[in-house]
């Protein structure tokens, strides 16, 4: 799997919400400015070309699905900031949250309580 660029993220994040359409559809969902047409249909193209979206032809018209769940990117995103932000030490990713985000207590006990769930369950 591949990283998505910004433009491709929000197609993405639109078809994930409305699981098929047409390329008018996705830019009927886009905040405005809305792009061209073409732009859209481009970015298309490019993520059915990258394996994250597939069409049915209907007529001349093609319908537009995620083949890439948003479940699946968002872990393949995770696992990409953890090696390379956090190497892979989940206690650096809590030690950045807790410091530079100003996690409080009671999410960072609602964080450890996940985790012992976690740990318990394996």
């Amino acid at each position: 799997m591949r990283e998505l660029t910004k433009a491709e993220e929000q197609v993405m994040l639109i078809l994930w919400e409305m699981k098929e359409g047409i390329v008018k559809d996705v830019i009927d969902k886009m905040d405005p400015p809305k792009p061209a047409y073409n732009t859209v249909s481009t970015v298309i193209r490019v993520l059915e070309t990258k394996g994250f979206v597939d069409h049915k032809a209907i007529g001349n018209t093609h319908i537009y699905f995620p083949i890439i769940s948003e479940a699946q990117y968002k872990h393949f995103a995770f696992d990409k900031v953890m090696n390379n932000y956090f190497e892979n030490n989940y206690q650096s990713l809590v030690s950045f949250l807790v410091k530079e985000k100003n996690m409080d207590m009671n999410e960072l006990d609602e964080l450890i309580a996940m985790a012992e769930q976690l740990k318990n369950k394996k």
